[in-house]
């Protein structure tokens, strides 16, 4: 099994880029919850031992990849909200997260490795978009890490307004449990009421009333 390497960033380097950030995103397919991106400029000399894709690695080394990820790089993490999902969809905010998560960076960067196969039309930097990119660039890998711990709290902290759903375990996912919760308890501010599962309940349902 293949693991993220520098060599994206080398070639950049190679090219005349000297501050290359990775930038990803998580939380495309949950029913509930913001989703939520992180770009990171690692210092190639400093990355942390084990990095890795996110989906890769058990949450107690996420969780410390995450705090030295903070510690040795350049790391910014934004969000787009369930009510900018619903306005323009769910790939326009997950591009406004990536958006959001470059300019807060402390400094420009001045090339862009981004998960994907899209580049995020308000960015104005160089930037190449990589299929599997977690998978494949140290940088995308570490921005893949920061995003997901970020959201994977905000639902903790939301499971604990709104039991029942599971956030704690799904974050927002539509697993069984939070399918069913969907049912039994309705549906809460913080789901995507343009999603189908969410927009049947709500809409679906009146229709067949009347």
């Amino acid at each position: 099994m293949s693991t993220p390497d520098d060599s994206l960033e080398q070639a950049a380097r190679k090219r005349g880029h000297l501050r290359i950030a990775g930038v990803d995103e998580v939380g495309r397919g949950p029913l509930a919850g913001p989703v939520t991106a992180a770009a990171v400029v690692l210092d190639l000399a400093a990355v942390p031992p084990g990095l890795n894709d996110s989906k890769k690695l058990s949450a107690k080394i996420r969780a410390a990849l995450d705090i030295e990820l903070h510690r040795v790089a350049d790391v910014s993490i934004a969000h787009a909200s369930v009510e900018e999902i619903d306005r323009f969809n769910i790939l326009r905010a997950s591009h406004l997260a990536m958006e959001r998560a470059v300019a807060g960076l402390s400094q420009v960067p001045d090339f862009l490795l981004i998960d994907g196969n899209m580049i995020p039309l308000g960015l104005a930097i160089p930037a190449a978009a990589v299929i599997k990119g977690d998978a494949r660039s140290l940088s995308i890998a570490a921005a893949s890490i920061v995003a997901k711990i970020s959201r994977d709290r905000i639902m903790v902290d939301l499971a604990q307004q709104h039991p029942g759903y599971g956030w704690e375990t799904n974050a927002g996912y539509p697993s069984k449990r939070h399918r069913e919760a969907l049912q039994n308890l309705g549906v809460t501010p913080h789901h995507r009421r343009s999603f189908k599962p969410v927009y049947n309940i709500l809409y679906q349902d009146k229709s067949i009333s009347h």
